[in-house]
């Protein structure tokens, strides 16, 4: 006997429909493939072998499992996210009668604030690279183009050299949704980096086989991978001596949170961050007011203190 299984034709369907119409990214295109799989066999092991025949109890039983699997509820929402989507595309496209997801509520979000670094500590970080040496100096480029822009490190990796508009201080960048972004560069940034430009990436490119378009190499003068910059920041933060687990993604934070702190505008830090909805941005105004409350509660001399002596 043949094992029953859902029709995958709506969700091939449903994927080419995400990159023609909608121009996502290959990255996006296989988390939803992920998510939607991942349903999919869920509801083969309820027995489930009709897209028309899903109920509201089919899915609320899938977003438990997850949950029981030990699922972050930001992963539940997101995967909740995912299902609506692909529901409407079914339901619009007429392979079901109904769209099971309008009777199954969002999970609340948990309130979680993206850790950011003090300003003492990105000085350090951004001071530790040797830039006597050819990698030193192509590390502390990379640390000052990511804190003055926010890059992604995606972005960063994928930067071209004729991106690169230094002498009119900013460079291009394609971010999510293939979404060109035009970044301005800071004046320290833009020194190292040309450095870099001038007296390392010439050294590395001349031991490759054939030119790269890339503006940060390795040694052997291919173009970086995320793996490699995120060991690279993991070794400068350890030799620093900072005691946060810094990633990448933290220095973005940092950049925006500190722009923030020091009177940008919501709006200007939602165009450099590239986010398509402010919404989005606004976390980083709660963590500017959570820092502010830190800071006062530290310094005003008639703030009330935790007295860490009491028993």
């Amino acid at each position: 006997m043949v094992d029953k299984k859902l029709d995958h034709n709506p969700i091939e369907e449903y994927l080419i429909h995400l990159k023609i119409e909608r121009n996502l990214a290959d990255n996006s295109i296989e988390s939803y493939r992920r998510d939607i799989e991942h349903y999919l066999r869920f509801l083969e092991s309820e027995q489930v072998f009709e897209w028309d025949n899903i109920d509201r109890y089919d899915v609320v039983l899938f977003l438990q499992r997850l949950k029981e699997e030990g699922k972050s509820a930001n992963s539940i929402i997101r995967m909740t996210s995912s299902l609506r989507q692909f529901h409407q595309f079914l339901r619009q496209e007429k392979m079901t009668t109904h769209d099971v997801m309008q009777s199954v509520d969002t999970p609340k979000k948990a309130e979680t604030l993206p850790k950011v670094m003090s300003l003492k500590e990105v000085d350090l970080l951004l001071e530790t690279p040797d830039v006597e040496t050819e990698i030193g100096l192509r590390d502390r480029a990379i640390l000052e183009v990511m804190y003055a822009t926010g890059l992604r490190i995606s972005e960063l990796i994928n930067l071209k050299m004729d991106e690169l508009h230094l002498t009119m201080g900013f460079i291009q960048t394609i971010g999510k949704g293939n979404k060109e972004r035009i970044l301005p560069i800071g004046g320290m940034a833009v020194n190292y980096l040309n450095e870099y430009l001038e007296d390392s990436r010439p050294i590395f490119e001349s031991r490759a086989k054939e030119a790269s378009p890339f503006v940060f190499l390795n040694s052997r003068g291919k173009g970086l991978s995320r793996q490699g910059v995120w060991k690279n920041i993991k070794k400068t933060v350890q030799i620093a001596g900072i005691k946060q687990n810094v990633t990448p993604h933290m220095i973005r934070h940092s950049f925006a949170t500190h722009l923030l702190e020091n009177g940008a505008d919501l709006r200007i830090v939602q165009e450099l961050l590239g986010h398509s909805d402010i919404s989005t941005t606004q976390i980083y105004t709660h963590i500017t007011k959570a820092r502010m409350k830190d800071i006062y509660n530290e310094f005003h001399p008639r703030a009330i203190k935790e007295d860490n002596n009491k028993e």
